[in-house]
């Protein structure tokens, strides 16, 4: 594949909801046992927030870490499986919230939990290309499980932007190679009229994650002459904490290397923004020379992967802004009650 020539991140940003719901209150209220739940807790979405208002916050504050003007940003690219309107653009609305030049080409990106790497991909390809100075990727969901079933456990809320220009010595990362892998694969759906999704739970599992995230993984390793030993932290969507950690067993990836971007045992599985603020949260602490690698997933099924290398840029930029763990801090815990009126779960 070809190398990434001329891209890179110049500020990154990711928003939390403050409330949260444990697992062991979702297991209480359908008599589960709580012996092996597959997150602590996960951000659940206010009555006042959605993936537009999500996805704009994050947004923000990838805009205040690169110290860009929105005016100079020429594309706003959301990735989302839980937009507010069936027919109506998310871009246009985070693009007015932050006031974006009319002149700006958005998109809405839908591919399950990679709809928000599928953004990063386009913006890279656009920036590289010189069509645009700067364009911001985001990937956000309100993502909502069936009562009663295993997504609810997982499903949550949250966002992550990147704002992608040029290559230069102020950025936060630079992009080196990209590769996708897809395939037909029936693990995880909705129908435009089913309020909740569906899912074939022998799929979920090798025909699905690990066979797309192996693929994809593998080949921008081995395409392009790298080993385990030459990345510093790995970074994978996580629908819970175990299937990261197995591809990483599979591979014989060090923990060490896996454990800094786990985000989903207390945010739980947001789905197109988990691998994203997977990576913010590598971002925090990653230095200068050190090399990540982001594989994303997302149902239907497809994987992107990325290697990235850290630039000078980061320890001055990450400080602009709150960390993940100061994002995580602000939490306000709910019962399950009012997480069933937080997400419009009762109908009347």
């Amino acid at each position: 594949m070809p190398k990434i020539r001329d891209a890179a991140i110049h500020g990154y940003g990711c928003y939390l909801p403050r409330y949260r719901i444990s697992g062991e209150e979702i297991a209480r209220v359908w008599g589960k046992s709580s012996a092996e739940l597959p997150v602590k807790e996960k951000a659940v979405a206010g009555l006042d927030e959605d993936t537009i208002t999500m996805a704009a916050e994050a947004a923000r504050m990838a805009l205040v870490r690169a110290g860009v003007e929105p005016s100079r940003v020429q594309a706003v690219h959301v990735g989302t499986e839980s937009k507010p309107y069936a027919v109506k653009p998310s871009g246009t609305l985070v693009a007015e919230i932050l006031g974006v030049s009319r002149h700006v080409t958005t998109a809405d990106f839908e591919f399950a939990c990679k709809a928000g790497t599928e953004a990063m991909q386009m913006v890279t390809a656009l920036v590289e290309t010189g069509r645009i100075e700067f364009g911001l990727a985001i990937g956000a969901d309100t993502a909502q499980g069936r009562p009663g079933d295993a997504l609810e456990y997982t499903a949550a809320s949250g966002a992550a932007a990147y704002l992608i220009g040029r290559n230069g010595s102020d950025c936060v990362a630079k992009f080196e190679y990209s590769t996708s892998y897809v395939s037909d694969t029936p693990d995880f759906w909705r129908r435009s009229y089913e309020r909740y999704p569906m899912h074939g739970s022998r799929f979920t599992g090798e025909p699905a994650y690990f066979h797309h995230t192996l693929s994809a993984l593998k080949t921008v390793l081995e395409e392009n002459g790298f080993t385990i030993n030459d990345i510093d932290y790995f970074v994978f969507h996580q629908p819970n904490v175990k299937f990261p950690f197995a591809v990483s067993k599979i591979l014989s990836i060090p923990m060490e290397k896996v454990k800094p971007g786990i985000v989903a045992d207390v945010v739980g599985n947001t789905y197109a923004a988990c691998s994203m603020i997977g990576l913010a949260k590598v971002l925090d602490i990653a230095k200068p020379g050190q090399r990540i690698v982001m594989t994303s997933y997302g149902s239907g099924a497809g994987s992107d992967s990325f290697v990235l290398t850290v630039c000078d840029g980061v320890e001055e930029k990450r400080g602009r802004g709150p960390s993940f763990s100061q994002l995580l801090s602000r939490r306000r815990p709910i019962d399950y009650s009012t997480y069933l009126k937080f997400r419009d779960k009762l109908r009347v």
